[in-house]
């Protein structure tokens, strides 16, 4: 597995690199001061900004207590580019939101652990399959071009 993070003090510190070498992971940085390189997670970053930005105070002090449902609601919508929720993607499930609690889910809970494993990977494999059918490198926002640096 392989962490790419900026070179903030907290992917830097003695603990974590004994922790990323205890679990196998290798740890890579960006360029200093060069955010494009986490071109992803600044994507993801202003569009936290963006949606908090219209619910925070004018003083700008409780975004915090908007975060958790902004994550809630973020991981449970369809993206636009693979068709299924980030949580469809990562656990192979859908969430269960609190509008579940007062109206119920259909229910669908395996007869054993065996089962739910099975359905599990099932689902993990086409879901992954569907996505990587649906994202092609002439549909996405940005393409980067890798190209030789030559000396002027």
């Amino acid at each position: 597995m392989i962490l790419h993070s900026d070179q903030g003090t907290n992917f830097n510190s003695a603990l974590f690199t004994e922790l990323c070498k205890l679990l196998g992971i290798l740890k890579t940085r960006t360029t200093a001061l060069h955010p494009e390189s986490d071109g992803m997670v600044e994507r993801f970053n202003r569009t936290i900004l963006n949606h908090l930005s219209l619910f925070v105070s004018k003083n700008q002090t409780d975004w915090d207590t908007h975060l958790p449902l902004f994550l809630l609601a973020y991981r449970s919508a369809d993206h636009e580019a693979t068709g299924y929720t980030p949580a469809d993607m990562l656990f192979g499930r859908t969430l269960r939101l609190p509008c579940d609690i007062l109206f119920g889910r259909p229910s669908d809970t395996p007869s054993s652990l065996n089962e739910y494993l099975n359905n599990l990977e099932a689902r993990l494999e086409s879901v992954h399959a569907f996505a990587r059918e649906r994202i092609n490198p002439l549909s996405v926002s940005h393409v980067f071009l890798r190209r030789p640096w030559t000396i002027p």
